[in-house]
């Protein structure tokens, strides 16, 4: 944490913060025009807020994108703000949001992808088995993810509770053990929404002894998602961390997938 807070002191990287929550994914070319900053003085600030964990960058084709990870954020808000006093910051966040939203003049606002990175004391195998074994998933998502994990197969995600309903179902577009899945998340047929399904990549990177897993999650159909996938995210990825470095999850409640793609 003493990176993440040493990175947030200096005004310059709070204001690239502030404008990649404004827009997330951008280039360092697009970052300097919207700042009017240099470009070498924005590289030496991005590198303090990826060695901090609060930016991270996903690479296409030849273009570098920044984008915000909540994760050093999270981590701090479990610690200092979660048990305390949360029911209270969140009514005001309420509030704060209704007015912005009555603040809004387009109609039409563009969704950004979805990036989350956490480190983790683990293999890339045991990261791997934890991603796609039905009964690790089912201890620290509440729901069970169930597949055969090949390329072109269905996957779904089951309740626990005995009832063996599906909540979200989708299909494996890449398989590659242990170290890549991308799927798709999509609605249930019966749930009478036509909508392109968002697709969810695991990378799961190994450095000695830990593992950097990156979690992308593109094609957000709206506003909603977004803001159901940013508190859901960092819930799972907490819990599934929690069990593989200690053998068991934190005290709360599993992050429903149907939450947030209702």
């Amino acid at each position: 944490m003493d990176a993440a807070f040493k990175a947030l002191a200096d005004p310059t990287r709070r204001l690239l913060l502030d404008r990649l929550r404004e827009h997330n994914g951008q280039t360092l070319g697009e970052l300097c025009e919207r700042l009017e900053m240099a470009r070498q003085s924005a590289t030496q600030h991005l590198n303090v807020l990826v060695d901090a964990g609060l930016v991270t960058v996903v690479r296409r084709g030849r273009q570098r994108l920044h984008y915000l990870n909540p994760a050093p954020i999270h981590e701090i808000e479990q610690r200092w703000i979660a048990g305390f006093d949360r029911p209270r910051l969140e009514a005001l966040s309420a509030i704060r949001n209704q007015a912005e939203e009555y603040a809004m003049t387009e109609t039409t606002v563009s969704v950004p992808t979805y990036v989350y990175v956490t480190y983790i004391r683990a293999n890339a195998e045991q990261v791997w088995r934890a991603l796609t074994d039905a009964d690790l998933t089912a201890r620290y998502w509440g729901h069970a993810n169930v597949s055969d994990w090949r390329p072109g197969s269905p996957w779904e995600h089951r309740r626990t509770d005995g009832s063996d309903a599906v909540d979200v179902v989708g299909r494996v577009l890449e398989a590659e053990p242990p170290t890549r899945l991308v799927i798709t998340f999509e609605d249930r047929p019966d749930a009478g929404l036509e909508r392109e399904p968002s697709v969810v990549t695991f990378l799961v990177e190994p450095h000695e002894e830990i593992v950097r897993l990156t979690v992308t999650h593109e094609n957000l159909p709206d506003r909603d998602m977004l803001n159901g996938i940013s508190r859901g995210w960092p819930a799972v990825l907490a819990n599934l961390k929690s069990l593989l470095e200690t053998g068991d999850v934190l005290p709360q409640a599993p992050w429903e997938m149907s939450d947030a793609h209702a």
